[in-house]
């Protein structure tokens, strides 16, 4: 656990500029005063949790990484991740790099034990919907190519198993990966989806 006076960042966010963060930002302090921490606050305002690019969250997560603060604290889980996949695998960056977590909302404290055992859950809880994705993918993949369908451009290079291998990834990160543009996967994504889907029968 960080020792009285040490550096703890909390972030918020809201999804609007009619939103105002201060609700959050009333019980972080709290909080944090109450352990006797210092805080730095990040805040993000109007900006959606979809979005891959949040300045403030972008400045905690760097400032992280140099150890400016040793805890991040923020009011609710879906406040600072996208999806159970980001979070997770930003939590585990945070932990590589030594820094632990707090969520108000609900209840988890990596400083102790118990809750570095909520944070192993959820990666479980994210290793098994990226499964899940994986296997809905890769049985797309089967139907569309018992159907006689081809999905990929000879020229992109772009197979099956490539599909299926970054099927967990955002359209973003999967493009990144396979070195492709964003347009062409978010295009083999809905090929795959539109061939899978079940057709009604004709009258």
């Amino acid at each position: 656990m960080p020792p009285l006076g040490q550096r703890v960042g909390v972030y918020a966010r809201v999804s609007t500029f009619e939103q105002d963060p201060e609700n959050q930002l009333q019980e972080l302090r709290r909080y944090c005063e109450a352990r006797g921490w210092t805080a730095v606050e990040y805040v993000d305002r109007g900006v959606s949790g979809s979005k891959d690019k949040r300045p403030a969250l972008d400045g905690l997560l760097k400032d992280a990484k140099r150890r400016r603060f040793d805890v991040l604290v923020c009011w609710r889980l879906d406040r600072l991740g996208r999806n159970l996949r980001h979070l997770v695998t930003m939590l585990e960056d945070l932990h590589h790099v030594g820094v632990a977590f707090v969520s108000l909302g609900e209840g988890i404290d990596c400083t102790t034990p118990a809750g570095k055992l909520q944070l192993h859950i959820l990666a479980a809880l994210a290793e098994f919907e990226r499964e899940r994705i994986k296997e809905r993918v890769v049985a797309g993949m089967t139907r569309a190519k018992a159907q006689g369908k081809h999905i990929g451009r000879p020229s992109n290079r772009v197979t099956a198993a490539d599909l299926a291998a970054v099927a967990y990834l955002s359209v973003r990160e999967a493009a990144s990966h396979l070195g492709v543009s964003k347009s062409l996967i978010a295009d083999r994504r809905r090929a795959v989806i539109a061939t899978a889907a079940p057709r009604s029968p004709s009258m």
